[in-house]
């Protein structure tokens, strides 16, 4: 991603939205705000990141690893094995 791109002010854009998301949550355990109130909120940051996670994962293929690729040797197998291992920790979480 470059460093000043549209994509990449939509991304800070959404992860403040997070963060003020994260100290609701914060907020509400602090007030003891019903379980299921906190819990839902907790899934809607959880999705939120998620969002984020595959936005960067986009860009991590279509620049950086695309990149790689044609120029081919090693740091594009490196590179593919890298996305690779980001997409099983995404898978899993």
């Amino acid at each position: 991603m470059n460093s000043y791109s549209p994509e990449k002010d939509e991304l800070l854009k959404r992860l403040r939205r997070i963060e003020g998301q994260v100290a609701g949550i914060s907020r509400m355990v602090s007030d003891d705000r019903y379980c299921i109130d906190v819990l839902t909120q907790v899934s809607a940051v959880t999705s939120a990141l998620q969002s984020v996670s595959l936005k960067l994962l986009d860009a991590h293929l279509a620049g950086c690893v695309v990149a790689a690729a044609r120029e081919g040797g090693p740091e594009a197998d490196a590179k593919v094995k890298e996305a690779s291992d980001a997409i099983a920790r995404l898978v899993r979480s």
